[in-house]
């Protein structure tokens, strides 16, 4: 059976599924659990990704003590891959990480480092956990730098035997990761899964984070899982999560939210424009003459529309959130302008700043 759905319907299931109506979560575990993945990103014109991220969602009751301690001491979460996640995923992700590497180059490159990679391992073992910086870089055969690695080859290492599953990230202190092996930080008995069945499950968390994405999309990841669906004006083959169909004739209020540029509501860029009507383009790394819209502008999102894009930064200095200006997609009416100036003196309560004038 395929289900026809309205774009109304259709938007309406991934706010609900991203937890951006008006049925705030809890706690920073129900978030993870319901988004599958709250990435982590030091750009903190407002705050970083994963606090903005979460603040989002939860509201004025977010205190970034809450994510550290999931994390490094409740072990609820887990650091992998530049997100944090539920624990609940990990047995679904190591039948990948044991299968080992699956590109020519990284199997060569870890075989022409066996010696620096049994130094690592050894090293942590007898003292970890430690950060990057107190491993000694023996690499017998260096990769190239480029834009996101240095010369140093042991950060390189350690992402590579994470991805192995043989080492984990501990904690953190600043933006440095801590490192130890995998299986002092990854709790255990967990359950354990072939590798095929595991993709097919990972496929469904996927497709219950994202409420209904597009059937072949690199962007989505969500394979067969879930149910076919149609979507008013769209010729794109769909799948919905089951448990987002069953709740679409219950009430759902909407709400005012502002998302960090790297909040995963926004990764699937086609999608955002099939669905919401929306084109959003990061200008980060854009020539500050060639910005339309800010260095790092957060996309507004009003109920089920994206109606703007909010351009502003923290100025510690003077202990207050600047505001530099509020774009307007769409003009506000009254209300919806009184909708959003709320909602950003609520960011600069939750941050403790006040409120230059604009």
């Amino acid at each position: 059976m395929t289900h026809s759905l309205t774009r109304d319907q259709a938007r309406r299931i991934v706010v609900r599924a991203q937890l951006l109506d008006a049925d705030r979560p809890g706690d920073v575990v129900q978030v993870a659990e319901e988004l599958g993945a709250i990435k982590i990103d030091p750009t903190a014109t407002i705050a970083p990704a994963e606090h903005t991220i979460l603040w989002s969602r939860i509201g004025d009751a977010y205190d970034p003590i809450q994510l550290s301690k999931a994390v490094e001491h409740d072990r609820l979460l887990f650091e992998f891959d530049g997100s944090f996640r539920p624990v609940s995923l990990l047995p679904l992700m190591l039948p990948a990480m044991r299968r080992g590497p699956q590109r020519q180059s990284n199997i060569d490159w870890l075989k022409a480092n066996d010696r620096f990679r049994t130094d690592i391992l050894t090293r942590l073992r007898a003292e970890g956990p430690l950060f990057a910086s107190d491993i000694p870089d023996t690499a017998e055969v260096a990769r190239p730098t480029d834009g996101w690695f240095s010369s140093n080859q042991t950060t390189r290492m350690l992402d590579f035997l994470q991805y192995l599953g043989e080492v984990a990230i501990v904690g953190r202190e600043g933006r440095q990761r801590r490192w130890d092996l995998a299986e002092r930080v990854y709790p255990q008995n967990l359950p354990v899964y072939e590798f095929d069945e595991a993709q097919e499950l990972l496929s469904e968390r996927r497709l219950h984070s994202a409420g209904i994405a597009k059937q072949k999309s690199p962007w989505s990841g969500v394979g067969e899982a879930g149910e076919a669906a149609v979507v008013e004006g769209s010729k794109w083959k769909f799948r919905v999560d089951p448990e987002a169909l069953a709740a679409l004739d219950e009430e759902a209020d909407g709400r005012i939210a502002f998302l960090s540029p790297y909040d995963g509501m926004l990764f699937d860029r086609p999608r955002l424009k099939e669905i919401f009507d929306f084109e959003y383009v990061l200008e980060q790394f854009k020539p500050k003459p060639q910005r339309k819209y800010g260095f790092f502008a957060h996309p507004i999102l009003m109920g089920d529309r994206f109606v703007g894009l909010l351009d502003a930064e923290v100025n510690r200095a003077e202990g207050e959130l600047k505001v530099n200006a509020v774009h307007e997609l769409l003009p506000f009416d009254p209300e919806e302008d009184e909708m959003v100036r709320a909602e950003i003196d609520h960011l600069a309560e939750w941050l403790g700043l006040g409120l230059s004038a604009w």
